[in-house]
């Protein structure tokens, strides 16, 4: 792997030396086109000049040769790619970087000019004068043009907009819109405004009822005759001869639902159900009626409604039970008056395969040097009780074997697990009814999940685990989701000890403590805001914050001094936060600089000293400061004497501070390549009810001492850096990272800062880090 970054930076560095110029490969006849230079003049302060300097030089084409660094490598490659012999090399680059040389003679800088005027004009410059100059330079043979724009003193002021009478119903309707109008009193005039004002009115009759109505039925007309200065009146109307249909209002007759649609079908061999007004047409019960009503907004007598139809087929598509969606409306010509139109709203389901069975064979890898296979199995049924009931059950099972680390305890370890759950399409609340139409965006979900785990690490422990929850899930739009379990509760026995396992809690109190209290009971909230979603856009923003309560209502339930016990168990009590921020700037196409911030704490309290092994936080490995194994680091700048290899379960405090950065860019086609930085750590908190510092022992005092959160704790960071290769193909991510420690928190100081190139971290990971 370190051979492929190196063989990857000498050939960056061969491309930044060789393609200093390409003066040498320009035909005798041709000059290389550098881009142009557009200048605005007027004789009074032009308005908003940045924004339409910009919007102007938008429309300036051809785009000259990119350079990189000063250089054209991209028209190098190609150059040197039309060599009888090019090689290896030069072929692959001209593939990856290789652009078409653009010359003096592809550009037509009077059509240019044409567009300049056009685009001044349709922002109210009317009169305006283009010209252009072309500054040739025959020496490095090449020119550039220059562009010169003179605009009138002021453009033209919309003094008022109106709509024009008419006895027609749609002039009403349209009436009614204008006070959303886009077009504002005193606003230069704006062809594209106006282009958006009639999208936007079209809309808003289609919301009305106006199934016909185009956009292209309207036209502005203005009037400068009132005025002496540059202002105008504009006026819109509908044009003439315009269809009957598209001037009158459509009214929904019938509403048809298929519920188990699939091409070909023939609807009049199907039983129909008629339910709350609405006819749900299926040969059996695929899908019960009453179930799938509440995600249906189409109704008999409501003016059709495009946007309902979206959020009809956004809702149904949530349930998880349908691959298609298809609502399609027919006019019923023998119902429609001069001043109304019926239509017969059809909406046909086609579902996914109702029962499916995954199987999913890893070989897993991990960083705290465990290695063997995984084997998952899940069965999944997408309709159980015929009301879109999402079934899940997996089981998994796994072996691993500690590949290094000599005769050090942990060699084997063997996991078996079996989760459950059960996701209804529909709020269930145990005391009232919750209505289905206060959720407007999406109905929440209710999920109820349960599982266990048994974990035996050979030489170490076991250890035993069950979960369940109850709780919501919904999404409050496109880009927030929240997710609220009222009900959470993990039990975990620690049995099997072995006695250098017991040695180990000894040594450690607090280790000791967190692997006692095992009993979680409690409340957990998620807020998640993606703009991930919106793939295109150049700045995306990701926020996710979780809360995690435990033990409250059982400590009120509860009786006697701390530590309480609930059905005979001592219980957890803690509140714990954190929050994950990223932002993605994407400046190029495939390029995109990715950063992240996470923060979080957790705070025991009451019944508890330390916080619940399973629910400290811990750093290093792939998805976190990759020039460190997993659960390697902290707390703060803690360390073992005379350990070389650190116990993994050792590494873990109630406090995290992170943040990363890094670079991604393409290679070729699906190949991807990274360079990443990484910075955080682990610590606690200062600890509850200590023993006398008489009572503690040496190892104690130098966790308390330097695992702690204090003021030096930015000295206390590990930092890595280093490259990554990904193999992305269709959003599946294959990562290979390899991270060089550059700040080492356990190192006396002096010595914390140094570029450990021969001491490199090599991390597998399927996805993206962040």
């Amino acid at each position: 792997m370190q051979k492929i970054f190196y063989f990857l930076g000498t050939i960056t560095a061969l491309i930044l030396l060789h393609s200093c110029s390409v003066k040498k490969f320009i035909p005798e006849d041709k000059l290389l086109y550098t881009g142009a230079d557009l200048e605005l003049s007027s004789e009074d302060e032009i308005e908003d000049r940045k924004s339409l300097k910009a919007e102007l030089e938008n429309l300036i084409t051809p785009e000259p040769n990119s350079r990189i660094l000063g250089s054209r490598i991209g028209l190098y490659f190609h150059y040197k790619a039309q060599k009888e012999n090019p090689g290896f090399i030069n072929r692959f680059m001209n593939k990856r970087l290789g652009e078409e040389p653009v010359y003096l003679s592809d550009a037509d800088p009077f059509q240019t000019e044409d567009l300049l005027k056009n685009r001044l004009e349709n922002r109210g410059y009317f009169y305006s004068r283009v010209g252009h100059s072309v500054n040739e330079n025959p020496e490095n043979k090449t020119a550039s043009i220059t562009y010169k724009a003179i605009l009138p003193q002021n453009p033209y002021i919309l003094a008022d907009y109106a709509m024009d009478s008419d006895s027609l119903m749609v002039y009403q309707a349209i009436e009614e819109t204008l006070p959303e109008t886009l077009l504002k009193e005193g606003e230069p005039f704006n062809l594209s405004m106006m282009k958006a004002e009639r999208e936007r009115i079209d809309a808003a009759l289609k919301n009305r009822g106006y199934y016909n109505f185009s956009s292209n039925f309207l036209i502005f007309e203005a009037d400068t005759n009132q005025y002496d200065r540059k202002k105008f009146d504009l006026f819109l109307r509908v044009k003439n001869e315009v269809p009957e249909a598209g001037l009158k209002p459509y009214r929904i007759k019938e509403v048809n639902i298929y519920p188990n649609y699939s091409l070909g079908s023939d609807s009049l061999a199907q039983d129909t159900i008629r339910y709350n007004d609405r006819n749900y047409i299926q040969d059996e019960i695929f899908f019960k009626p009453e179930k799938l009503d509440p995600f249906v907004l189409l109704e008999e007598g409501d003016l059709y409604n495009p946007e309902k139809s979206g959020k009809t087929s956004r809702r149904i598509t949530s349930i998880g039970t349908y691959q298609f969606v298809n609502i399609r409306y027919d006019e019923i010509d023998s119902l429609a008056t001069d001043s109304l139109g019926y239509l017969e709203a059809n909406i046909f389901l086609s579902p996914m395969n109702k029962r499916a069975i995954r199987a999913e064979l890893q070989a897993i890898t991990k960083s705290n040097n465990f290695a063997g296979p995984h084997l998952a199995l899940t069965y999944t049924n997408r309709n159980l009780f015929h009301g879109g009931e999402i079934l899940n059950l997996s089981g998994k099972v796994g072996y691993e074997q500690q590949l290094s680390g000599g005769d050090n305890i942990g060699k084997r370890s063997i996991i078996l697990g079996v989760d459950a759950d059960v996701v209804f399409p529909r709020m269930l609340f145990p005391i009232i009814e919750i209505n289905s139409n206060w959720f407007e965006y999406s109905i929440p979900k209710t999920k109820i999940g349960a599982g266990f785990e048994y974990l035996n690490r050979s030489e170490l422990f076991s250890l035993f685990s069950v979960n369940g929850s109850f709780g919501y899930l919904w999404k409050a739009n496109r880009f927030i989701t929240h997710e609220l379990n009222p009900f959470s509760v993990d039990y975990s026995q620690l049995s099997k000890t072995t006695p250098e396992f017991d040695k180990i809690l000894k040594e450690n109190p607090f280790l000791k403590s967190s692997f006692e209290q095992q009993f979680i009971a409690g409340l957990t909230y998620s807020f998640l805001y993606s703009e991930m979603i919106d793939a295109l856009d150049e700045h995306q923003f990701f926020v996710n914050a979780n809360l995690d309560l435990a033990g409250n209502l059982l400590d009120l339930l509860s009786k006697g001094e701390a530590p309480k016990k609930f059905l005979g168990m001592e219980f957890a009590q803690y509140a714990k936060i954190d929050t994950d921020l990223r932002y993605h700037f994407n400046f190029a196409p495939e390029q995109t600089l990715a950063t992240r911030i996470f923060a979080g704490i957790g705070i025991p309290y009451g019944n508890s000293d330390v916080m619940p092994y399973s629910r400290q936080f811990y750093a290093g490995g792939p998805y976190s400061i990759r020039a460190f194994p997993i659960r390697s680091l902290g707390p703060g700048r803690y360390t073992i004497e005379g350990e070389e290899e650190i116990p993994y379960y050792d590494r873990t405090g109630n406090l995290r501070l992170e943040a990363n950065v890094e670079y991604r860019f393409p290679i070729y086609q699906f190949l991807k390549g990274a360079v990443f930085a990484d910075a955080g750590n682990v610590w606690n908190t200062k600890r509850r009810n200590l023993p006398p510092e008489d009572q503690l022992t040496e190892q104690q005092k130098r966790l308390i001492e330097t695992g702690t959160f204090g003021s030096s704790f930015i000295d206390e960071f590990a930092i890595g850096v280093g490259p990554g290769l990904r193999i992305d193909i269709q959003s599946f991510v294959i990562r290979f990272d390899l991270g060089f420690p550059v700040h080492t928190p356990w190192y006396e100081k002096g010595e914390r800062w140094q570029f450990r190139f021969d001491d490199p971290q090599f991390n597998f990971a399927i996805g993206y880090p962040f």
